[in-house]
């Protein structure tokens, strides 16, 4: 049995399918709450209602499981996010309670450049995240990924909302020079899957990336193509962007663009580009070519419709 936390949000969803599709036994790990969880469609998967605050939940949750998939993390709820709570002390009570359940491998997904001396939240929440993984004794990978992209992605997507909700032109921090290197979700699904038969990837830490680097700007062109909108980009000094990006999330909690966001871009995020080729055999997908799911949907639409569900 593997248990899957963070099973229902977009990196969740993908690798809950594959897993299934691949005869494994799969449990979700459900915090509680009033509103109908975001499910992988006609997937086959047991549940578990406990957060990651609750021990003795998680405990009942790890019961006859063999296996466990850490995908959960505060960030995809920009500021109002609780990064000491889901992503410290929530991984902190994961990692005692597969302990106990001598669990016999724990996957955790997290992200380039985490580090519990950054000066970024999100990767130093990651970075203590993963200093508990590994003082735990239980055997483990951790995979720190580059930004991922897919349908539902928060990225493209939300790229493509904000072009669409732009006023002529969009201003992009770091004068659009930051490099990035954008993995196909379905390729970091397939490492993590495949992982799990290879031994010598226990107790180890890698970092992967899609196989090329691209500016924001270059991003940017190749999502206006594809969308059928033009906007002309402006560099726009990260304070300025940082300041705008507040007032943005204050007036809407749901906003394509978050604080977080603009930490990821402030510096450069690649790794090595034969990281996913030399460990896992897998050629990574190229952006240019997977991002069709991008093309003929009304993101100014698509943007107030998220917010109208979100908020019902």
């Amino acid at each position: 049995m593997i248990l899957v936390t963070g099973g229902t949000g977009f990196i969740g969803r993908a690798l809950v399918r594959h897993l299934a599709e691949s005869g494994h036994q799969v449990r979700i790990l459900l915090r509680p709450s009033p509103r109908t969880p975001n499910l992988p469609l006609k997937v086959p998967v047991e549940v578990a209602v406990a957060s990651l605050n609750d021990e003795r939940g998680l405990r009942a949750a790890m019961h006859g499981v063999d296996v466990v998939y850490h995908m959960a993390g505060g960030e995809g709820q920009g500021g109002r996010a609780n990064l000491m709570a889901v992503d410290i002390e929530g991984t902190r009570n994961l990692v005692r309670a597969a302990a106990d359940a001598r669990i016999q491998r724990l996957f955790y997904l997290s992200h380039l450049d985490a580090d519990r001396a950054s000066a970024f939240p999100v990767l130093k929440a990651k970075g203590i995240a993963e200093e508990s993984i590994r003082q735990s004794g239980v055997p483990h990978t951790i995979l720190r990924a580059s930004i991922l992209f897919g349908p539902q992605d928060n990225f493209t997507t939300g790229l493509a909302m904000l072009l669409a909700l732009a006023p002529g032109f969009l201003p992009l921090p770091g004068r659009g020079k930051t490099l990035l290197q954008p993995l196909w979700v379905e390729d970091m699904v397939t490492c993590l899957i495949w992982a799990l038969d290879m031994p010598d990837t226990i107790n180890q830490t890698f970092e992967v990336g899609g196989g090329e680097y691209f500016s924001l700007s270059q991003i940017t062109e190749l999502v206006m193509d594809v969308i059928k909108k033009r906007r002309a980009l402006r560099a726009w000094p990260n304070p300025y962007m940082r300041a705008l990006t507040v007032i943005l999330e204050m007036a809407f909690p749901h906003f394509p663009a978050s604080v977080f966001w603009m930490d990821y871009l402030a510096v450069n995020r690649t790794c090595a580009v034969d990281t996913v080729q030399r460990i896992f055999g897998l050629m990574p997908a190229r952006f240019a070519t997977h991002i069709d799911y991008l093309r003929g949907v009304n993101w100014y639409r698509e943007f107030l419709r998220s917010l109208f569900i979100r908020h019902a």
